[in-house]
């Protein structure tokens, strides 16, 4: 798995590893132990998938704050999105910043 970072400290970009033949593909899309030996070591708890049928649906700007916060893991299984990715934690020293990231089922991110 390729692993990028941002210009947000804690907002990284995985690319996992294709498979590819005929038939299509086979990607590993998260291993918490090999994640955890390159320093990712996060407890995912909750699994979501949701379907937008029109070009150009907004879907929700989504946080939580201590003790409910979560780290998230944003994934596309067909056509493409634009994950935008706003610090709004007060006192960072990137408060107000933020990173938007193509992800699509062609880019595998």
């Amino acid at each position: 798995m390729e692993i990028s970072t941002t210009a947000l400290p804690g907002v990284l970009i995985l690319t996992p590893k294709r498979f590819e033949d005929a038939r299509g593909f086979f990607v590993e899309t998260y291993n918490r132990r090999d994640l955890a030996q390159r320093g990712l070591d996060v407890d995912f708890v909750q699994d979501n998938q949701s379907l937008s049928r029109r070009v150009g649906t907004i879907r929700g700007l989504h946080f939580q704050i201590p003790p409910h916060a979560q780290a998230k893991l944003v994934g596309v299984a067909r056509g493409k999105i634009l994950d935008v990715v706003v610090d709004v934690r007060t006192g960072s020293p990137a408060w107000g910043r933020h990173v938007a990231v193509d992800l699509s089922d062609d880019n595998g991110c």
